[in-house]
């Protein structure tokens, strides 16, 4: 009687690849998934800069011309945010602002995760 075989590889079982890509899509969510938009070029369409950090981290340093509304009172305060042309938000890390994002899309906005405030500073110029 022989030993059972052995398997020279082991495949990860469908829960763990299912919580892999969950887990994938949820960073993807938080800090963008790499540029599907070319961002320069929506700013220089006239996009609004939304940076949705404290006031107190948006008197530190912001890009010029940027609205400051943080994140977490943004839904009370959409109707300050122009729906008429694109949006793109920073915050610190690009956190923030891909939860903005997904607000502003929610509510029918083109909004755009530009990430960390200084990455939309050296886009505009």
């Amino acid at each position: 009687m022989g030993r059972p075989p052995t398997h020279a590889h082991h495949r990860p079982s469908l829960p763990l690849t299912t919580t892999s890509f969950t887990t994938l899509n949820m960073l993807r969510s938080l800090f963008g998934s790499g540029p599907k938009v070319d961002l320069k070029a929506v700013l220089e369409q006239g996009a609004t800069i939304l940076d949705v950090r404290t006031p107190t981290e948006f008197a530190q340093g912001h890009v010029k011309g940027a609205m400051n509304v943080p994140v977490d009172q943004l839904q009370s305060h959409l109707a300050r945010v122009p729906k008429n042309k694109p949006v793109i938000t920073c915050c610190k890390s690009g956190m923030r602002s891909g939860m903005a994002e997904g607000i502003l899309r929610k509510q029918g906005y083109e909004a755009y995760n530009g990430g960390p405030w200084t990455h939309v500073q050296k886009l505009k110029g």
